[in-house]
């Protein structure tokens, strides 16, 4: 595999993955839109989705890792050469502030009107954790459409969960046998992580909306921190960490006990 295919794949694949993720999320949060309100079950679908249509793009590309905790199980595990992580990283990153900066594009009014209106601006600036600041701290308005945010803000349970549910996702791929050559996904493995990560949303998501990706969190925070949205509030770079540190930590998990349980 080239580097220019792991660049390609990669890129395009995360691009897609974090456009149809988040898309979701805007779609269910965003004023004036037809999906507002439609809950977590939309949400979760539509994530498992994304990595469906996703894999299924970059599959014969790059192997669709499309997650550096996937790509580290994988280094791990022995199916992908550890010469080759630092550009799985790098390009799933790009790809995911791509896809970021296309559901902006596609929900661009929504943004505004949502972001513009004046009960949820008000709601927002009046808040009891803005009183003893100078600025606006935590996730604003719209910060769940780019990345996550616990419940209940405790560090460690927070990185307990990521964790828990990164390994279970990236035991699924690797218990497949459809990484021989270095490939996270293939056409049948596509569908059985889309499903994985279905009900990973649906029984591991509640407390800290299951990032189980550190690119599918930092980069679209990035890029929240970037756009020019009008009221958006903090983009809640203290709990940032959690998100990249967890997945990673939970990725290096499942391709160790890939090892030793299943080789």
């Amino acid at each position: 595999m080239s580097s220019s295919d792991i660049f390609i794949g990669e890129t395009i694949g995360t691009a897609v993955l974090v456009l149809l993720g988040a898309g979701v999320c805007a779609a269910v949060t965003l004023k004036r839109s037809k999906a507002k309100d439609a809950g977590w079950l939309a949400i979760t679908f539509g994530w498992g989705f994304a990595v469906l249509t996703a894999a299924y793009i970059a599959g014969s590309v790059s192997g669709a890792h499309l997650n550096p905790a996937v790509t580290i199980g994988l280094a791990i595990e022995g199916g992908t050469p550890w010469s080759d992580v630092p550009l799985y990283l790098v390009s799933q990153l790009f790809g995911a502030m791509i896809g970021a900066v296309l559901v902006w594009v596609a929900y661009y009014g929504h943004f505004q009107a949502h972001l513009t209106d004046p009960e949820l601006v008000e709601k927002h600036v009046s808040g009891p954790e803005l009183k003893a600041t100078a600025g606006p701290v935590g996730p604003g308005p719209v910060g769940g459409v780019f990345f996550t945010a616990p419940e209940i803000r405790n560090a460690v349970q927070n990185m307990a969960t990521e964790i828990i549910g990164t390994a279970v996702l990236v035991l699924a791929i690797l218990t497949q046998g459809l990484n021989d050559k270095g490939n996270g996904l293939g056409a049948l493995g596509a569908l059985i992580t889309a499903l994985v990560v279905v009900s990973i949303g649906l029984s591991l998501g509640g407390p800290t909306g299951y990032a189980i990706n550190p690119v599918r969190d930092l980069g679209p925070r990035i890029v929240h921190a970037l756009l020019p949205l009008p009221n958006k509030g903090g983009s809640d770079w203290s709990y940032a960490w959690i998100p990249v540190a967890g997945p990673l930590i939970g990725g290096a998990l499942a391709g160790g006990l890939y090892n030793l349980a299943f080789t």
